[in-house]
């Protein structure tokens, strides 16, 4: 994306540790970011593909921006099993 033109999403599958029970909320955020400074800076990241055992994270920009790096952190908040749970 440092081109400022061409491809302007990128995907990245994200596999969680531990099955879910049912697909859990996702929260992503960027936590460090590298734009070029001579034009706009516009960002777009989410979550998307969410399922059980993981999801995707989409990361998006327009126009012309340029973008050199970024680092995205990620939250999953849902149920998970137990080893006191019990299967009837």
């Amino acid at each position: 994306m440092w081109t400022g033109g061409g491809a302007r999403e990128t995907r990245r599958r994200v596999a969680f540790s531990e099955t879910y029970r049912n697909p859990p909320v996702v929260h992503v955020a960027m936590s460090m970011w590298d734009f070029d400074s001579a034009a706009n800076q516009r960002a777009d990241i989410s979550s998307d593909c969410v399922t059980e055992t993981g999801f995707e994270i989409v990361f998006r920009t327009w126009g012309d921006t340029r973008v050199a790096r970024i680092r995205a952190d990620w939250m999953a908040i849902g149920e998970v099993s137990g080893e006191g749970d019990w299967d009837v």
